[in-house]
């Protein structure tokens, strides 16, 4: 069982959130080993989803953003579940794996056994009749009265069943799926993909209930660090493509609120899905011979360092929550401090079911981790980000176990800043004297790269 959840951050439960309202994913860490040091390679959906399903890292594959695809960049690459599929598993793909566009129909049809089912009509995407009638009104009036923002709110609390959205069909299709898997007796991979908490934040309003407004709290650190370069933020462009959201400047303080309770409502939503799935399992007696995986493709920010949503090389935007449950592991229920990274999940994965690993993988199998939590483990993990714009930066992050170091260049090899943070990331030490030789071991550690850090 292959479960990913988009813009999933750490506000868990289960790592250590009090507010968090996740039962159902506190109830599979504790059957699992819980990493809490797993980092994305990429802070956007299609990058880190075509680096874990490669097994290869950004700068292999090509992909920086949305609208570039694996397969016309590596058509001969064999995915993760085509691997498994290779090796006599029925693989099946339901809800949002590879990232879903209509440029790339059927989530690359040769990972599958058969084509991927993906939510769609008849189902009402994100919003009630109401909000979507209020965009039909805006895109009534003339073109020079129209707002910029042709969207409805970013957040939405509304009387309707689960089944109304998306992860709730995509629940229930997986439950469908798992029935059949069962009567046909054979090996399966099943991915299942939410698309929840992802924007907007819209979900029934019992999940909204869960975190009254007096609960919701704005973040301590909402200041950009100080003494950070340009190309380390954004504009928080994705959140201002809805409407009611201001098109520049600060986020205001009942804004924010809203946006931070509406997505603790969808990860719970969510939480409440994925305990339909992994109930269903359990039901169906498919428990104790089936591995479990439950991973965010990137993390988030919710108003933390003055940033809205991902794209960021910060902490906030590159960890994930990473769970691993085999069955009869003796690790059950504990954690672990090691670094680990997305692209490690395809070697890890084909380790544990006794599969060989493809020479092209550019991950390490973190399969001992989950026998010895406590075994010295990766010096460093990496991420980038490519921050679009005139002229365009790439940032490339070194994450080690007290510190994260970033460098950013222009695409000809221009230096435009570098970072040097301690856990807190409130203020940017690269150029404090006392710090100098420490970022010359980072930056000399980030050039020898992934391997050099390898286990």
């Amino acid at each position: 069982m292959f479960l990913v959840a988009d813009d999933l951050n750490n506000f868990l439960g289960c790592y250590g959130d009090p507010r968090a309202k996740t039962p159902n994913i506190d109830r599979l860490a504790s059957q699992a080993l819980l990493f809490e040091r797993a980092y994305c390679q990429v802070a956007v959906c299609n990058p880190s989803r075509n680096s874990v399903l490669s097994g290869c890292r950004p700068d292999t594959t090509g992909i920086f953003d949305n609208q570039h695809f694996l397969r016309p960049q590596m058509p001969e690459v064999v995915t993760l579940p085509e691997h498994f599929k290779n090796h006599g598993y029925t693989t099946l793909s339901v809800g949002k794996v590879f990232h879903h566009s209509e440029r790339e129909p059927g989530d690359d049809p040769q990972s599958w056994s058969e084509p991927a089912w993906y939510h769609g009509e008849p189902c009402r995407h994100w919003f009630t009749k109401e909000s979507l009638d209020y965009v039909k009104r805006l895109k009534a009036l003339p073109k020079e009265q129209q707002p910029k923002q042709l969207r409805a709110a970013p957040f939405e609390a509304a009387n309707e069943p689960d089944e109304a959205y998306p992860d709730g069909q995509t629940a229930a299709k997986a439950v469908e799926t798992l029935q059949r898997l069962k009567a046909d007796a054979k090996p399966f991979f099943l991915a299942v993909g939410f698309v929840k908490p992802h924007l907007p934040f819209t979900c029934p309003q019992k999940y909204w209930d869960l975190y009254p407004a007096e609960s919701i709290r704005l973040p301590e650190n909402a200041k950009r660090p100080e003494q950070a370069p340009a190309p380390a933020f954004h504009t928080n462009y994705e959140l201002r493509s809805y409407g009611t959201v201001p098109e520049n400047g600060k986020i205001n303080a009942a804004m924010a609120h809203n946006l931070i309770r509406g997505y603790r409502a969808c990860v719970s939503f969510m939480d409440a899905q994925l305990g339909r799935v992994l109930a269903e399992l359990e039901r169906l007696g498919l428990r104790g011979n089936t591995a479990i995986v439950l991973w965010g493709d990137h993390g988030y920010h919710l108003g933390e360092q003055s940033v809205w949503t991902k794209m960021t090389n910060f902490e906030h935007g590159t960890r994930v929550p990473l769970l691993v449950s085999l069955p009869g592991m003796k690790t059950a229920g504990q954690r672990t401090k090691a670094l680990v990274e997305l692209v490690d999940l395809y070697p890890t994965l084909a380790s544990v079911c006794s599969l060989p690993l493809p020479p092209h993988l550019e991950g390490s199998s973190f399969a001992p981790l989950l026998e010895e939590p406590d075994q010295p483990w990766k010096k460093a993990v990496f991420s980038q980000y490519l921050r679009t714009g005139k002229p365009p930066y790439m940032g490339r992050s070194i994450r080690t176990p007290e510190w994260r170091y970033t460098e950013w260049h222009d695409l000809k090899g221009k230096p435009a800043g570098i970072e040097l943070y301690d856990e807190t990331e409130s203020k940017n030490l690269a150029d404090d004297p006392d710090h100098a030789d420490r970022v010359k071991q980072l930056a000399e550690q980030l050039r020898a790269g992934w391997q050099a850090a390898k286990p």
